[in-house]
């Protein structure tokens, strides 16, 4: 029916359950017959969350509705927090800092662009630019890094070949 009045629509299907029917009856007093929603396992709201990473800047969202007796509480302030931190460094960006490093994931989900070649991530780059970033030090793991300076020059550098032994802190200690 939405696809049918020009909805674009991106579901995620649960293998189980299915949408809740609410019956309303009004014979002088309304009377309400809930039905129970499906369980929503954690893998659909990762699912949903990947999803939500792939929101573009002028994408509306609607959060409506009652939580399911599945989901914790706080899956509104969970769905919030996780767009508000992607978020984050492009709120800093006014401010002109020195310099920003996301990793090229990041960066993507920043600019909602998969990023594969590095004309690619040198053009997200210069989107923080634009966007008030002076310097961006993009991290790309076993790939090297890029650095789109202020001056406008792309510098690229590749990685020591090695095995990794642990990779926490690689891109903060850059």
């Amino acid at each position: 029916g939405l696809a049918a009045q020009g909805l674009k629509t991106d579901f995620v299907r649960l293998a189980q359950g299915m949408t809740r029917i609410n019956v309303k009856i009004k014979a002088g007093q309304e009377t309400e017959l809930n039905g129970a929603g499906p369980d929503i396992p954690e893998d659909a709201m990762r699912a949903l969350e990947e999803k939500l990473d792939r929101l573009q800047q002028d994408d509306i969202l609607v959060l409506a509705g009652s939580i399911p007796a599945s989901l914790a509480q706080t899956t509104y302030e969970r769905i919030l927090a996780r767009l508000e931190a992607r978020d984050l460094l492009v709120n800093v960006l006014r401010y002109r800092p020195f310099l920003i490093k996301p990793n090229n994931h990041e960066l993507s989900e920043i600019t909602g662009v998969k990023l594969t070649t590095d004309r690619e991530i040198a053009a997200a780059a210069k989107m923080m630019q634009d966007k008030g970033a002076r310097n961006v030090l993009v991290s790309m793991a076993g790939d090297g890094a890029m650095l789109l300076d202020e001056q406008g020059g792309v510098h690229r550098i590749g990685c020591p070949k090695g095995k990794v032994v642990n990779s926490v802190g690689a891109g903060d200690s850059m």
